[in-house]
């Protein structure tokens, strides 16, 4: 005997395009149809439409899109058979901006500042990959920063370029917005092949009261704290993805939260692999339990699993 079981009528694909799409548009086709059906252009308006259960597909143009987002509640959360999906489709989610030319100030030699918006946990790019930072204490010490090596002192971002070179020289960006993904109190949620890069914060930040909560095939890169947070008493399972290049821990646990990692890479190249405060994160079945210092460990922890994917973040 068997047993069909149909979608409930309320559970709709919304499609958004960064390139093609309107905000004034009904999301219901991928492609633009007659009237105002057709993709819409930011993925906050889906998520403002959306409903419970409901699937946001996004098309990977080749442009990143530039925003920050929030999943909230009810209309944000699925059903155990039928989870809310974002569908990333291997497209970038971005929180960087252009740092203007006269947004610098020379400060000694080939040294230059610049003053972000947000004073901690900063990111800069070179050409579109983190720029190598040096861990500096205080103004006094720039001058030890090497040709294209950056710090963070003061709430200023400090950079070096080569001799006979000014900033205006590089493709240079840093983190403009704070979070890329939140989650709060939300259920049964799925984040899909996406890549999210280049926030002040957190590239996803699972805040409070998330229960299950699947990121899979995800790459969270470049972020000034953590590519993944995961807080108060929220559930998550991070699957077949990668962390790397962010600047105090790739995967972060506070709270009395739980996180579940299985065949995924997590690269200390910038910070340590994992930090938790009172969290339990588990690794391929095997429990981390010992702390580590969040901005001063740096032992290596090799935690590539086999068939985990390689890493796309060298510079």
């Amino acid at each position: 005997m068997t047993i069909l079981f149909a979608s409930p009528a309320w559970c709709a694909d919304i499609f958004v395009d960064n390139i093609s799409g309107d905000d004034r548009n009904t999301g219901s086709a991928a492609a633009l149809k007659e009237g105002s059906t057709g993709p819409i252009f930011t993925i906050a308006k889906a998520l403002r439409i959306a409903r419970k259960g409901d699937r946001i597909v996004l098309k990977n143009t080749g442009v990143p899109y530039r925003e920050s987002i929030t999943l909230q509640g009810a209309n944000n959360s699925g059903l155990q058979y039928l989870p809310f999906i974002i569908e990333g489709n291997g497209a970038v989610l971005d929180g960087r901006a252009n740092i203007p030319l006269d947004g610098w100030k020379h400060a000694t030699g080939d040294i230059y500042c610049f003053a972000p918006t947000y004073k901690s946990y900063q990111q800069l790019y070179i050409e579109d990959r983190p720029a190598e930072r040096a861990q500096i204490d205080n103004v006094a010490d720039i001058i030890k920063l090497q040709p294209l090596q950056w710090s963070l002192v003061d709430g200023m971002i400090f950079f070096r370029a080569e001799k006979d070179h000014g900033p205006g020289s590089y493709n240079l960006t840093y983190s403009a917005q704070r979070t890329g993904i939140t989650l709060y109190e939300v259920r049964h949620v799925k984040i899909v092949d996406l890549t999210v890069q280049g926030f002040q914060l957190d590239g996803i930040n699972v805040h409070s009261n998330c229960y299950h909560t699947d990121l899979i095939a995800v790459t969270s890169r470049g972020n000034g704290r953590s590519g993944v947070s995961v807080g108060g008493a929220s559930r998550a399972t991070i699957s077949k993805s990668l962390l790397g290049d962010n600047g105090t821990v790739q995967l972060r646990g506070e709270g009395f939260s739980k996180t579940t990692v299985i065949d995924c890479t997590l690269l200390d190249n910038t910070a340590p692999a994992t930090f938790q405060k009172d969290a339990k994160i588990e690794i391929d079945g095997k429990p981390i339990s010992e702390p580590q210092a969040p901005q001063t460990a740096r032992t290596p922890r090799p935690l590539s699993q086999p068939g985990a994917p390689g890493s796309p973040l060298q510079r």
